[in-house]
């Protein structure tokens, strides 16, 4: 066993302490950071992973950025530990992340895993159990180190070794943050972002969406994905979803976000939201994104009812007789 270790780092305050706490001991750090569009903070822009750079920039320490892609999607639809409040599958995920440490753990020749996470601070992953669960699910049993709350867990390979000095290590536990701001200030780390960041599969009206997609389509799309963080969806039935733009933003979003045979829906000559079909569209379902196109644009279509379909490459136009009830369209919204 050597003094080399891959460390989780997400760019937030507890796993940006574990990698200090690390360095302070000799530990040679390589970070291993993980995006999702799941991530809260990738809706702005992969804030995460700008942090977990800076961070590692500081710290003079490589890292590296893996993307949880689709294979993560089927961990989603079928967790095998089960959802926390929403439809959020947090000890999975942490055995998902888990294995790919541990195989850029052996590609690099390191010895064992840091992560920042804290006894007791999440109801979920972070709990004695889940912690015995993801090392035994993972093939790290030992190898992961938590250094923040070290203390109140049985020591781990490298601290019997003598790699890791536990004595240096500490004993936070609960969701309080005070001890890690404490440890921030006297390890002089400042600009650190907020404490915890979060997971929109937690959110129990995005946990609709993601339900909804995985229970009407099998062969999902990081498209797919991208598109429920964008504007307002409904479904017609197994086959059909309808989304409308909220706003410009939005509308730009949904043209980047077309996929072959999805059918897009925007107003001739009114100003108004974009809608897109997705999935086997029937006939006259042009009709009812149209109408809901109109009820949204209200008094700015101006009496206007004509627009614009386009599908693949071709393009043509049509009518609508009047805006859609707004109790049908409730009962259709996701």
């Amino acid at each position: 066993m050597n003094r080399k270790a891959v460390a989780l780092l997400s760019g937030g305050l507890d796993s940006t302490l574990a990698v200090k706490v690390m360095l302070e001991q000799g530990i040679e750090i390589c970070a291993l950071n993980f995006t999702s569009t799941f991530c809260t903070c990738s809706c702005r822009g992969s804030v995460c992973s700008n942090e977990a750079a800076r961070v590692a920039n500081e710290f003079d320490v490589p890292i590296k950025v893996l993307q949880k892609g689709l294979d993560y999607i089927e961990i989603v639809r079928n967790p095998k530990y089960g959802y926390g409040q929403g439809i959020n599958p947090c000890v999975d995920c942490r055995i998902y992340m888990h294995r790919l440490a541990k195989k850029y753990m052996e590609e690099i020749g390191a010895s064992f895993i840091v992560t920042g996470e804290v006894l007791g601070q999440r109801p979920m992953s972070q709990r004695r159990d889940a912690f015995e669960t993801i090392e035994r699910e993972s093939g790290l049993e030992g190898l992961i180190l938590r250094p923040l709350c070290a203390k109140h867990l049985e020591p781990t390979i490298p601290e019997k070794a003598g790699i890791v000095n536990r004595e240096k290590l500490l004993d936070m536990g609960g969701r309080s943050r005070r001890p890690q701001i404490a440890l921030a200030e006297e390890l002089d780390i400042q600009n650190y972002p907020c404490p915890s960041g979060g997971c929109l599969l937690t959110d129990k009206i995005f946990s609709k969406r993601v339900k909804d997609l995985l229970d009407n389509k099998k062969e999902v799309t990081m498209k797919d994905v991208h598109l429920l963080k964008t504007g307002r969806h409904f479904r017609l039935d197994k086959d059909v979803k309808i989304v409308i733009g909220r706003d410009e933003a939005d509308n730009k979003k949904i043209k980047n976000l077309i996929q072959a045979d999805d059918i897009l829906i925007e107003p001739l000559d009114f100003a108004g939201p974009t809608g897109l079909i997705c999935g086997l569209s029937k006939n006259g379902t042009h009709f009812i994104a149209g109408r809901m196109i109109l009820r949204y644009a209200g008094t700015k279509a101006k009496g206007k009812r004509t627009l614009k379909l386009s599908k693949n490459s071709e393009t043509t136009t049509f009518e609508v007789d009047a805006p859609i009830e707004e109790e049908v369209l409730k009962g259709m919204m996701i």
